[in-house]
């Protein structure tokens, strides 16, 4: 019940490699290198290492301390930290990243299906017809139910072990091994011949790109959704940690380790799509494709198949895109246990219903990419709704007295200074305005005559409706919520 003794991570390398676990994901590999492409590399990672200082650490810092200090999760966390009248809010942070995980698992699917397809050969040999073909025979079958059915089974069975035997150990395996799968892939493609060409390309800074505010908006933006920053996943991580774990220092090596396989991964497929496709190398990166997923899905698997060796080397990338998938959907799948456990409902029984839950609502967005790219859309932005929450319980309860009592907290070997407070009170509630402002805006322009349509896949309309209809809920019944998550504090 609420009152069963909590687990804890057995070490700070174990903390330290499932929180990385939570950071990494498929943006890092797909995401990161589309993005950097897209305003020519180099001039894209400045202002995304000034939004890790700004954004990401000071957000994770943030989880951390909650987390710890209060041993709750996002429910419990908020009602504790800023008083019951405001479990509502952290009943809505858990459901963006709960809402998240129902499409995130059907994409982890897809990883474990071209996984499975580089495992029997099948995508040996690929060309450009034949790698959208394989793609759309998959996309629209029973395979994407199928195999997010699979996807939330292992993440389920995985939490059954609980902390220690179950998200420690599944993160041992994951994390460094997905390190070693890049750090192998990197090695051939850096020595590709003509892969100097994109690594040249990568870090090379056009500087008057840097007036441009678009990309320090999408720079922020990548910062929100690949960093786990303000999605209550590492808060929840946080609650199994030992009392003498730092906040401040493991917040900074989570931001770091994240960067950094994203910096492997982009270098990776720079390198990669330069060296093989030279002409059509900007085209490659750049493009979206299928439901933003061209990169990995259409055009790795047909330039690995040019290798020599191309069946090992498919298997490591999309073991590597599956590893770092499922670590990430295994904090997803936690946090609502986490939630329900808080409330009283036993472990085990938390588990197995978080499951079948996400199973049943993730069908529609297995089903129908007209409904993955709208969940994509509400609850993306969402988290950046959910990084503007967190601070807003910081100054709630005070900037100054969150640092010195839960930040600073005694045996912290890292301290922060009053900086901290000023990046609270004023540049995360900037960010989070022009950030909202800026998405708003590109849908608006992109649909002037439906902005406004909670119908329309990618709208203003549709974000606030169903924002609106959760938040409703979780006010509405802020009573019960708070009662039976906090009733034992």
């Amino acid at each position: 019940m609420a009152n069963e003794r909590l687990e804890q991570f057995s070490s700070r390398w174990a903390l330290l490699i499932s929180m990385v676990g939570v950071a990494v994901g498929t943006g890092n590999i797909w995401r990161f290198p589309r993005i950097a492409a897209k305003y020519g590399g180099g001039a894209f990672l400045i202002p995304w290492l000034v939004f890790l200082f700004l954004w990401s650490i000071p957000i994770i810092i943030i989880e951390i301390a909650m987390g710890k200090g209060t041993r709750k999760g996002t429910v419990g966390a908020f009602g504790k930290l800023i008083g019951s009248g405001f479990t509502w809010m952290g009943a809505f942070v858990g459901f963006v990243s709960t809402a998240i995980m129902f499409y995130y698992s059907v994409v982890t699917g897809w990883c474990l299906r071209y996984l499975t397809g580089a495992l029997s050969g099948e995508l040996e040999g690929l060309v450009f017809e034949s790698s959208e073909a394989f793609w759309n025979d998959f996309i629209n079958g029973y395979q994407p139910v199928l195999f997010h059915f699979l996807s939330l089974a292992i993440g389920t069975m995985i939490l059954y072990r609980g902390v220690v035997r179950g998200i420690e150990r599944a993160n041992r395996l994951f994390v460094p091994s997905l390190v070693v799968l890049l750090v192998i892939l990197f090695l051939r493609a850096v020595t590709l011949p003509g892969a100097m060409k994109g690594i040249e390309i990568f870090f090379t800074v056009r500087w008057e790109m840097l007036l441009d505010y678009h990309v320090w908006l999408d720079a922020l933006s990548q910062n929100a959704w690949s960093t786990g920053a303000g999605w209550g996943l590492i808060l929840t991580y946080s609650v199994y940690m030992k009392n003498r774990e730092d906040a401040v220092l493991n917040s900074g090596i989570t931001a770091f380790a994240n960067h950094s396989i994203s910096l492997v991964s982009g270098v990776m497929i720079f390198s990669t799509v330069y060296a093989l496709v030279p002409a059509r190398a900007a085209q490659v990166i750049s493009e979206p494709g299928p439901l933003n997923t061209g990169l990995a899905f259409i055009w790795i698997p047909q330039l690995f198949s040019q290798l020599p060796g191309s069946y090992f080397f498919s298997i490591l990338f999309f073991l590597a895109l599956f590893f770092a998938s499922m670590s990430s959907l295994i904090s997803m799948i936690e946090l609502a246990v986490r939630v329900l456990n808080d409330a009283g409902v036993a472990r085990n029984r938390a588990i197995f219903s978080v499951g079948a839950v996400g199973f049943i609502m993730g069908i529609p967005s297995a089903m129908n990419s007209a409904f993955f790219l709208n969940q994509d859309w509400v609850w993306g932005i969402g988290l950046i709704v959910s990084g503007a929450i967190f601070a807003f319980a910081v100054l709630w309860f005070g900037v100054s007295q969150f640092r010195e009592h839960y930040i600073n907290a005694e045996g912290t070997d890292v301290r922060i200074g009053k900086w901290y407070d000023a990046i609270v009170k004023y540049l995360i509630p900037v960010e989070v305005t022009a950030l909202i402002g800026w998405w708003f805006w590109v849908a608006i322009q992109a649909d002037p005559n439906g902005w406004w349509n909670p119908l329309r896949i990618e709208s203003v309309g549709t974000c606030l409706f169903q924002w609106g209809v959760v938040v409703s809920l979780f006010v509405g019944f802020n009573w019960w919520i708070a009662r039976t998550t906090l009733e034992d504090q």
